[in-house]
Parts: structure tokens; sequence; C-alpha cells
């Protein structure tokens, strides 16, 4: 291509959030700067950050140049998909790849945004301080200015997988119960923070046995005023009684204490009524944005949720994905009968794709999100809280207090998934996985690079970093405990799902 090419910041719809970031950004376009110019590429700037559909529509939507997405922090997907949509210029998202600033989260929910709609597009990252000096950036910089797109190999995808005849016939079972009874989400809300990729509506959640209750989210504040001051004594009891720990008063937490926790509890509890009432099975809970002047977050009540072992509980979890994110909300919802129907706990977490690294000569996963952790990762008991930290949200994005669900993720063999739209259809990726110990000083360099109050998993995803970053398409994915790889499969098929197996790992299972 020859004629120039447009850099654009999309961003997040908050001020402070851009404003923080604006520094990495500006650097990181720099860089980017340099390497277009070093391939003799003539280049302009968009500007200013895009953080309003209308400003993508507005400024990216007459331009008929090739476009470069800098993805350095949190984004929303519409930021940049709605200037965009329509039109077949070529399109690059390109990141830093760095756990400080979740850019490369941005650049993974955006890109599966785009496939959602259909918009082709590309991708590109580099961790180098020197973008000029990485050769395989460079490489793959130049044939996207050659040719408007960027092939990656795809020797880590399948299409399909053995699968052992005990696991064909467990699927079957669960996916007869879904046949006898749908499973009904309860949805407070959907498309959290600009994540158009998770949403996949009533038509598409019919054909696989799902069907979704909307309630809005203003129900969560008039059922609270209405929750007994008993209620919420008894549930903060049981949460101390059974071993999280608050983090109450520390440093830049000065405003969060026991109060605070007593409102998450009002929020679990209306929402439990809720679930109760509607007899329903999981939830998608969807707080951002409206809620986060209004209320305290909503991680605790989601972990809890999330939790076998929590005030009220009838003895199961109930399956809750942060953000409404149908894409983790289905299969978290189907790993979880499959793991109860293999006589395994049937806990099922949710996290973010955040950052990774190398270490002992395998690439790791730092896998991070504030809500929806089961306690189940933390202490491998589910009748127990142990392992559970609450600390404060950070204040300047949650300026109502309130606590986390945080802990270490215990080791152990898991099975992963997550489903999503492509080509108009609905795709599942299964694959396997490791969660890994690290030593403590390297545990905790990685965990205060990222976001030290949030979850953590150190995860091995038996798929090479490049595969996932150029193929993968959410920010999002759903872990659990054991090996249910194969059924996991034969249930995606079985429901009407294209399936697609990541990583070498794709032997039947027992």
């Amino acid at each position: 291509m020859s004629t120039p090419i447009a850099i654009f910041w999309p961003g997040d719809y908050r001020e402070l959030p851009n404003r923080l970031a604006e520094p990495n950004v500006a650097q990181a376009t720099a860089q980017l700067e340099a390497a277009l110019d070093k391939l003799g590429r003539r280049h302009y700037r968009v500007e200013g950050f895009l953080t309003r559909p209308h400003e993508a529509i507005e400024k990216l939507g007459p331009i008929t140049d090739p476009m470069i997405g800098v993805c350095v922090h949190w984004l929303y997907g519409p930021h940049t998909v709605d200037g965009v949509v329509g039109k077949d210029n070529p399109l690059l998202l390109a990141s830093n790849f760095s756990g400080t600033w979740p850019g490369l989260v941005g650049l993974l929910n955006t890109g599966a945004c785009l496939e959602s709609v259909g918009r082709s597009f590309s991708r590109v990252w580099t961790e180098a301080a020197d973008w000029t000096a990485d050769e395989t950036f460079m490489a793959r910089l130049e044939q996207w200015c050659d040719s408007g797109r960027i092939a990656y190999p795809d020797d880590e995808l399948a299409y399909a997988a053995p699968i052992a005849e005990s696991a064909a016939r467990l699927a079957a079972q669960v996916a007869a119960s879904i046949k006898r009874r749908r499973v009904l989400a309860l949805m407070l809300g959907d498309t959290s923070m600009g994540m158009i990729n998770g949403y996949f509506g009533p038509r598409r959640l019919a054909s696989i046995g799902f069907s979704e209750h909307k309630v809005d989210q203003a129900w969560i504040i008039d059922r609270g005023k209405r929750i007994d001051d008993e209620r919420i004594a008894a549930a903060l009891a049981f949460v101390k009684d059974h071993g999280v720990t608050f983090h109450y008063g520390e440093a830049q937490a000065e405003d969060f204490d026991e109060e605070a926790t007593r409102e998450q509890l009002r929020d679990y509890l209306a929402v439990l009524d809720l679930v109760n009432e509607f007899k329903c099975d999981c939830v998608g809970w969807q707080y951002q944005l409206g809620l986060v002047p209004l209320r305290p977050p909503s991680d605790f009540a989601e972990g809890l949720l999330n939790s076998a072992c929590r005030p009220e509980s009838n003895g199961e979890a109930i399956v809750t994905a942060t953000e409404a994110d149908q894409g983790n909300l289905v299969p978290m919802e189907l790993m979880k009968r499959l793991l109860a129907a293999k006589g395994l706990a049937p806990a099922v977490m949710f996290h973010d794709v955040r950052w990774g690294g190398e270490h002992e000569g395998r690439f790791l996963w730092v896998l991070l999100n504030s809500g929806s952790c089961s306690a189940y990762a933390f202490n491998h008991d589910l009748t127990t809280l142990k392992g559970v930290h609450s600390y404060r949200q950070p204040a300047g994005y949650f300026p109502v207090p309130g606590g986390t669900f945080a802990g270490e993720s215990l080791p152990g063999a898991v099975t992963w998934s997550r489903a999503y739209l492509k080509n108009d259809e609905l795709w599942m990726d299964v694959g396997r996985g490791e969660v890994v110990a690290l030593p403590p000083a390297q545990r905790d360099a990685w965990w205060d690079g990222t976001t030290r109050q949030w979850p953590l998993m150190v995860t091995d995803l038996g798929v090479r970093r490049d595969t996932l970053m150029a193929h993968y398409l959410s920010n999002h994915v759903a872990v659990a405990y054991g090996d249910i790889f194969g059924e996991m499969i034969a249930l995606s098929q079985t429901l009407g799902f294209k399936v697609r197996v990541l990583g070498k790992a794709t032997g039947a299972t027992t």
C-alpha cells in the first residue's frame, strides 16, 4: 500500500484511565511511527482519544486510508468498531505486550468485537523497548503494509479431537438434561464496557438450549432497600466464619471498612432473591458503568455467587459472569454441569487473559479478573472460603468503596473454554492447561505488576503465546480444574457450536 497510514487511539469511556495511560500511549505511538519510518511508510495521527462511539464514527468513518489502532490500555470495542464497520480499508490493532496497562486485553476484546460484526482486521504486538529492534514485529508490520493483512501460523488449531466413548456418553446426558429444561440466565444488563462480542441475544441463545431473562440493574438498588439488616448481619458473620480475610483501612484503602462489605452483601442478597424468584440457573452481571457511582463494586458478590460456600446457599455455586459476558457465561454453565456429572468439583473461574511471561522454559499467562472467580480456586474445598482476600477496588476507578474476591489459585490441571461469534455463527474454543505455582518472588513481581487486588491464576494454556494472541477471540476465558476436555467438545458439538481446539493436547479422554 502506498497511501499514508492513519494512526488512532481507541480509548476508555472514562477520562481518568485515558489521562493516566496517555504517556504510555504516546510512547508506544512514537515507537510505531519510528517502525513505519524505518519501513519507508507515510503516516499521520487522528487527533485525541476516541472515547465515545460517535467519535469513532465521526473521526474514523471518513478515513479510507489504511488504519492502525494503538492498544496500550483498556479500551472499548465500539470506539474502534463503530468507525470502521462496513468498510474494507486495511485495519491493524497494535499493542505493547505489557501487564502494567491492559493493552493486550483491549486488543483481544476489540479484535473479538470486530470479528463478531464481520469486519476484517489484523493484529500485531511486541514486548521490545525498541519496536524497530524486534525483527519478528517488523516483519509482520511490513507484511501488513505490503498486503493489508498478516498471516499467522495455525498449526496449533484443530477443528476436531478424538472423543472417548465415556466422554461422549456423559456429554449426551448433560445435553439431554438441557433439552428437558432449558438453561435460564438472569441478565443484569449487557455489553459492559463496550464488549459487544460478549452478547449473543435470545435468538442465538435459543439454538443452544439457553434463554435469557433481562432485569434492569435498577432492581438491585430497589430490591436492596428491602433486604433485612438481620440477613446482612448473618451473611457477614458467615463470610467471616468461613475464612475471608478483609483488608480494611490499609494504605490507599482508608475508606474500605465493614460497612462497605455490608453493602456488597446487600447487593448479593438482592441478586440471590432475583435468581430464586425467576428460578434462574446462572447470572450475567454488568455492573459497569451505570452502578459505579451508585453502588459498591459487584466483585465480592459475584465471587460469592460463583462459590458453593456462600450465605443462604443451596449447596451449589451459581455461575456468574462478570461484565454480563455471555461468551463466558455459556461455557461456564456447561462446564459446571459436566464437572458435576463426572463427579468433579463443579467450580468454574472467570478471568481476563491479562499478560504473561516465560518461566522455566514455558510461557505462562497471568489470568486476572476482579470478579467471578470461585473460592474453590484458592482452597480446592467446596465447603470453605479460606484463601479469599478482599481488598478495596482501586478508588480511581471505583469511587464507592467495596472489596474484591481475591486469592492465589492453587496448582492443578485445568480445562478452559470460550464461546464467541464468527461468521455469524456460534463457536466454542476448548483447550487443556495447567495452573502453576510460581516461586513467591516471581509470583509477587507478576501480581504487583498487574493488579494486586484481583485474584491470580498463573496458567500454561497449552498453546504458544503467539498462537493465542493471533487467533483468540476474547479478552476473557473460563477455567475449571479437572479434565472435561473431551466432554466439553462433545457437548458443544451436540448443542450446535462449531468447535475449535487450541493446543496440541488433543488426545482422547477417559
